[in-house]
């Protein structure tokens, strides 16, 4: 094993795995006696009151207009914190499958709305009818988004007169790519209040592993307050945005345009660093790590609290055990050690998201148990939905036995969801010639071997436009079959 693969295995360690393992320990350890020679007893655990359970939201109509040949449906119903938004357009010369649209997280506000498929015109053009909910909820709300867009799923004849189709698929962006792969997992198929059984999922740009996505968000904001000498003496650091512009003025030189630059000492660090908590060495990811919308976006998460802004009501940031590395050698230096020493470590409760009796979690697990045919698809850049998502998800699909189900695609580009339609319809194409034919499996991208993702043209061959900024590829780039 080479040194890089030595430090991807230490530097890029899961919270899918030291938070469930630091579960199973702490669920021992609450085994309590109530005095000295009485009975164990086991607590019996209590309903938890989180904030999102307080708030209301306001349903809007959507008001598209529907597309020459098609007929469009647009209301509201009822979803699983209140009234939903939601559009369904059925083509003409319907092919009786209808595509489940997930849209992704829409802010924290007041007013819910349907957002339009990226493949809306498309879909139509080929016979596929498609439905989208706004959720009944805003915030980071998964549950709500796959019993809304289930629930919706199944008042399609309803809604429409139509037949019930024939099949259901699923196609979802960033949070929307966590409903979506949480829509095709066992967990999801046994507890959900709104079942539907869909024959494939497109989830992409999405957060693949719940516990990775808010871990690094955790990790990047302390350790970039850590390296610029404002270090968090408590959890949460409520004054991390306070300080947030002293911050940024010891670790970038230039925060003013769209492209971001670090100076050439801590921020170097922070930056290095943080390519090891999102996938290791690739090709994109310094130009992702520059893109300032993207670090607002991240930086932004900075000082929470850990409750998801309240759809858990426990935290669920932690970093025991966590080593922080900028530099890829098979031992710390004597700074990195200094860094890991003085770093604030925080706990994660085990009990935050805890599996519920006939309902989905607060927030849905993507655990790898599929059971239909999946194609991903993730931008080597991302800095907010980083590509770990993509290595941890293989790793969790291949552990129970799913490989055969799940095919991936690296593109080069440095924004978070930046895809082309080229590319997008070229993996749904992809996808449903799979779905109807198990023998048509498309071939994807190597996710997880070190050197095949450091590799220059890694990308390539699913990249359909080349992005500004971005090298081109200097091999061929053949389309798939």
């Amino acid at each position: 094993m080479t040194a890089h693969q030595h430090a991807q295995t230490r530097f890029t360690s899961s919270r899918a795995q030291t938070l469930r393992k630091a579960s199973l320990l702490l669920t021992g350890l609450t085994l309590t006696l109530a005095s000295c020679g009485s009975p164990v007893v086991t607590p019996t655990p209590q309903p938890q009151t989180r904030e999102q359970d307080t708030r209301t939201f306001t349903a809007v109509a959507p008001a598209f207009k529907a597309i020459a040949g098609a007929q469009l449906y647009q209301g509201t119903y009822d979803g699983l914190q209140g009234k939903a938004g939601y559009a369904i357009e059925v083509p003409a010369t319907w092919n009786g499958q209808l595509v489940m649209y997930t849209h992704g997280y829409a802010g924290t506000g007041d007013k819910l709305n349907v957002q339009e498929p990226p493949l809306r015109a498309y879909w139509l053009s080929l016979g596929y009818a498609w439905g989208a909910s706004s959720y009944s909820s805003n915030y980071y709300d998964v549950q709500s988004g796959v019993e809304d867009t289930n629930a919706l799923a199944l008042k399609f004849s309803e809604l429409t007169g139509q037949a019930k189709p024939g099949k259901y698929l699923i196609m979802g962006f960033s949070m929307g790519g966590h409903v979506a792969s949480a829509s095709v997992e066992k967990e999801t198929l046994d507890t959900a209040k709104n079942k539907v059984t869909y024959a494939a999922a497109m989830p992409v740009c999405g957060v693949l592993d719940e516990e990775y996505e808010f871990q690094w968000l955790g990790d990047y904001t302390l350790a970039a307050a850590q390296l610029a000498g404002y270090g968090a003496q408590k959890y949460p650091q409520t004054d991390f945005q306070k300080l947030l512009p002293d911050i940024l003025s010891a670790l970038f030189t230039d925060t003013s345009g769209p492209l971001w630059q670090v100076n050439s000492a801590q921020g170097a660090k922070l930056r290095d660093l943080a390519k090891q908590l999102t996938g290791g060495e690739r090709p994109v990811f310094n130009l992702g790590f520059s893109v300032g919308g993207l670090q607002k976006a991240v930086l932004g998460t900075g000082g929470s609290d850990g409750t998801l802004t309240g759809i858990l009501a426990k935290n669920y940031y932690g970093n025991i055990g966590i080593t922080y590395r900028w530099t890829t050698g098979p031992t710390e230096t004597v700074a990195e050690k200094a860094f890991n020493d003085a770093i604030l470590r925080v706990a994660a409760d085990p009990t935050a998201n805890p599996a519920r009796t006939n309902a989905l979690r607060l927030l849905p697990r993507i655990n790898g148990e599929i059971s239909v045919p999946v194609l991903t698809m993730h931008t080597l850049g991302d800095f907010y939905v980083p590509f770990r998502h993509e290595q941890l998800y293989n790793k969790a699909v291949a552990a129970n036995g799913k490989s055969n189900l799940l095919v991936q695609r690296a593109i080069r580009a440095a924004g978070h969801c930046e895809f082309v339609g080229a590319e997008l319809a070229e993996g749904f194409n992809d996808l449903v010639k799979w779905e109807a034919d198990s023998t048509k499996k498309p071939a994807g991208d190597d996710v997880t071997t070190p050197s095949v993702v450091a590799d220059p043209n890694y990308g390539c061959k699913y990249t359909r436009e080349t992005r500004p900024g971005v090298a081109a590829c200097t091999v061929a780039t053949p389309l798939s079959n």
